[in-house]
């Protein structure tokens, strides 16, 4: 039925398919930055917290019976680490962000996005009228300051940032927190790239600026990356936290995070509070390495080496491949041209950072 649409795909060299994972490859493309994914003990503690209680699965919703104990540990954990007033846990980043966005913004309000945010913020504003959505150009403070001047909202004005950008691993600028907090403007960050990577306890951008969250701050962040688990948070007042929970249909209809991944999601966070120092220290390095080997200087653990040719991307990614290297090929329409997607994991050693970087650069 969809055979044309799926030979043009092909045509491009734009086809996604499912490969099971080869452990035998070093990988260098997942968003597993501190290589929490593989730490046993981490895992271990988890299982045996789970194992003493009665049950191992959240059975409902979060309004149901299926808030636990777990549930309210975790949030009361980041809150703490972050500054923030409340939270609620969410079953993954595209949940969060679908339930921010569709409750958040009503009517008489205007969302700016920035063009570069998550596809599933993208998509969430898909559910709101069209005259509610300014996108304005990615990174650029002067582009939103002259939308918002254009583009008056009649009630609330909301903002929606990364603090840490999948793709290109640039941050998100620290005079978009100034706008928001000069014009009243609601602020949402999500910081499913940042948390755990960048920022004096390594806590996200709102950490890495020195920002004391405000009232009209929203910061949403997931465990699939440098925590190691699977799930996600929202962080905010404690206002609207509660709106959230009575409006978000992507929190209200469906059923709380696993149990076990919160509690490793609880667990990676206590880890990395109690090992930031050397955490910091191996991220610095790779950094460093990058800057050095690819002229690149790195910001984050993204490292985005462009090449402009999908082809020739997964020709680099196939090489690798055989070098023993996992890295990702991303093209369109994910990215606008084709890049070398390369983290730099602080579980891979530097001496396999390098020859890989080496590679791409002879390339």
């Amino acid at each position: 039925m969809y055979t044309k649409e799926l030979d043009a795909i092909k045509k491009s060299n734009l086809l996604r398919v499912r490969n099971v994972y080869d452990e035998t490859l070093i990988d260098m493309a997942s968003n597993d930055y501190l290589g929490l994914a593989g730490n046993k003990t981490l895992f271990t503690n988890s299982y045996e917290k789970i194992l003493k209680e009665q049950y191992h699965a959240p059975k409902a919703s979060l309004l149901v019976n299926g808030y636990s104990k777990f549930h309210e540990k975790f949030e009361k954990n980041l809150c703490m680490f972050n500054g923030f007033e409340a939270g609620v846990v969410v079953g993954s980043g595209f949940l969060a962000n679908i339930s921010m966005i569709e409750a958040l913004v009503r009517k008489g309000d205007i969302l700016f996005i920035d063009e570069e945010y998550h596809a599933s913020g993208i998509l969430a504003t898909k559910l709101l009228e069209k005259n509610q959505v300014v996108v304005f150009e990615h990174n650029n403070p002067e582009d939103l300051k002259q939308k918002m001047q254009q583009h008056k909202a009649k009630k609330r004005t909301l903002i929606a940032i990364e603090g840490i950008y999948s793709m290109g691993g640039d941050l998100a600028p620290k005079e978009i927190f100034t706008i928001a907090d000069e014009s009243n403007a609601i602020l949402m960050v999500d910081e499913a790239h940042s948390s755990g990577v960048i920022g004096e306890n390594l806590s996200g951008i709102f950490n890495h600026y020195g920002i004391t969250p405000k009232s009209n701050h929203i910061k949403m962040g997931t465990l699939g990356k440098a925590y190691g688990s699977y799930g996600a948070y929202i962080l905010a007042s404690a206002h609207i936290i509660e709106f959230l929970l009575n409006r978000a249909k992507a929190i209200i209809y469906t059923t709380a995070p696993s149990l076990f991944d919160i509690v490793l999601g609880n667990e990676s966070l206590n880890y990395i509070q109690n090992n930031r120092t050397k955490l910091k220290k191996k991220i610095k390095e790779r950094q460093e390495l990058i800057r050095n080997e690819l002229n690149i200087d790195a910001q984050s653990l993204i490292i985005a080496y462009e090449i402009g040719d999908n082809k020739k991307v997964l020709e680099i990614q196939a090489l690798l491949k055989q070098k023993g290297y996992l890295v990702g090929a991303i093209r369109q329409p994910t990215v606008k041209s084709a890049i070398i997607r390369l983290i730099a994991k602080t579980d891979v050693s530097m001496e396999h950072l390098q020859e890989v970087c080496q590679i791409i650069k002879s390339y």
